[in-house]
């Protein structure tokens, strides 16, 4: 009787060695997949995606003015070579 026992009781310590591997398993896998839902929102979320579509808009704005700007320096620059050739006192 107590060999019976015995294997009972070895069969049983091996079950919940099994149960508890397939628990850390089961966990490991859980924490794996929240961790790789969290990378995914931080790259690719909401947020993420307003940074960007800001960043974009302000690219276009300064490059607007950087035109604008380029424009007025090309007028005032002409308009200093005209009065620099007008002006008899500056020599070149």
């Amino acid at each position: 009787m107590s060999n019976v026992l015995d294997d009972f009781e070895e069969e049983n310590e091996e079950g919940e060695d099994q149960a508890l591997f397939y628990l850390k398993v089961i966990g490991l896998a859980i924490v794996v997949l929240g961790f790789g839902i969290y990378i995914g929102d931080v790259l690719f979320g909401k947020s993420s995606l307003d940074v960007l579509l800001n960043l974009q808009e302000d690219k276009d704005t300064l490059s607007a003015k950087i035109q604008s700007l380029k424009e007025e320096n090309a007028v005032l620059q002409k308009e200093f070579f005209e009065l620099r050739q007008l002006d008899p006192d500056r020599r070149k």
